[in-house]
């Protein structure tokens, strides 16, 4: 079937699809969005009320660090606190990997290579195969093996691409095929092109993100040139921005990338003008208002926001709802396109919420019969 939009259709990249937990990735599976705790993991209370406001912004999948013995003792009450499953990172102590497997960890991100001996990785691989683990690996351009930065010279996407091969023929010798990949570098060129590369050659799920991309703003803007480009591509199976912001800004930007492109859909997409002497009210103030307020949204629905009626009606026409500025503090609202009623300054937020909230909980009961079919 042809669309009537063909200049937003996203053709993906086909992939295998692997279990984390009970969150499928890869394959026909939603692009998942991840993030990554940091709270001291040993620290299982402080590590469970932040994955709680991560669950409250929608994460699928969160990853905790565990450098230490006292992080995997704590990961088996962290695991059962969560709600989503839960990656433990390992690095070099191959006896974390067995210990965060045996707690009850959904994956192991590893690169086996990096463990020491045959032996190691044989029961690193058993023990992820005993308990179901998937694995993660994770290639960086910042930690490259030194063979391949005397190979290549520098960090390129031939060395990023060779790098994840060898690791996954690890596996694969192993008979373990319950991986995915990422090749994650700070600069967006160079890890934009060794996904690029890599999603030719193999057909695992690719696990997407810029890495140390920066703070909230300058981090959002790389993340969403590079991950938004692959994705527009059709690669890429989950994703993690990685921000010097707290992990529930990085699922909320994360969010905000995939409803951008059309992929995934979660909350309220609000569509606002920047403003100008135009405007009825104060649109840079109500937008953040109405962001703040209607955090507790799940269900996809649209919002625009518009100043004055220049642009207003017209993007009105396209959102569930709307509201555009006009004189006197008395301004339009829009209903499913339509122009419905008129609302003053003074609790015009207030009405606006009401309104969403409404909404949401329509678009809910109309999904619930379908749901049953």
């Amino acid at each position: 079937m042809s669309s009537l939009r063909p200049w937003r259709h996203i053709e993906r990249r086909k992939s295998r699809q692997i279990m984390v937990g009970n969150v499928a990735v890869g394959g026909d599976a939603p692009v998942t969005v991840q993030t990554m705790t940091n709270t001291p993991t040993s620290d299982a209370a402080a590590t469970i009320a932040q994955i709680r406001r991560c669950e409250e912004a929608g994460v699928d999948i969160i990853r905790v660090s565990c450098p230490d013995k006292a992080s995997t003792a704590a990961l088996a009450e962290i695991v059962q606190a969560a709600k989503v499953p839960i990656v433990a990172d390992i690095h070099f102590h191959y006896q974390r990997a067995l210990e965060a497997a045996d707690a009850g960890a959904a994956c192991l991100r590893i690169n086996p290579g990096n463990i020491g001996s045959a032996d190691r990785v044989a029961e690193v691989v058993a023990a992820a195969r005993a308990n179901g683990c998937a694995i993660r690996i994770g290639v960086n351009a910042g930690s490259l093996e030194k063979d391949l930065l005397e190979k290549y010279g520098e960090p390129c996407p031939e060395a990023l691409v060779e790098s994840a091969l060898d690791h996954i023929r690890i596996l694969e010798d192993h008979g373990f095929d319950n991986y995915k990949v990422a090749v994650k570098a700070s600069d967006l060129f160079l890890a934009v092109a060794a996904y690029h590369q890599l999603a030719e050659i193999v057909d695992c799920p690719l696990h997407l993100g810029i890495t140390e991309a920066g703070g909230l703003i300058g981090g959002t803007v790389k993340s969403s040139i590079g991950m938004g480009s692959l994705l527009w591509a059709g690669i890429g199976d989950t994703i993690r921005v990685s921000l010097s912001a707290e992990p529930e800004e990085e699922v909320r930007v994360g969010y905000e990338l995939l409803k951008a492109l059309g992929i995934r859909n979660r909350g309220v997409r609000v569509v606002s003008c920047p403003s100008c002497a135009r405007q009825g009210f104060d649109v840079i103030r109500t937008v953040q208002a109405l962001e703040e307020r209607l955090q507790h949204i799940r269900t996809p629905m649209s919002l625009s926001v518009l100043g004055c009626v220049v642009n207003g009606p017209g993007e009105a026409r396209e959102t569930d709802i709307g509201i555009t500025g006009g004189g006197n503090g008395k301004h339009m609202v829009y209903l499913s396109g339509v122009t419905d009623h008129h609302v003053q300054d003074a609790g015009m937020i207030d009405h606006i919420v009401r309104l969403v909230e409404a909404k949401a909980a329509e678009l809910e009961a109309q999904a619930i019969p379908q749901a049953a079919e």
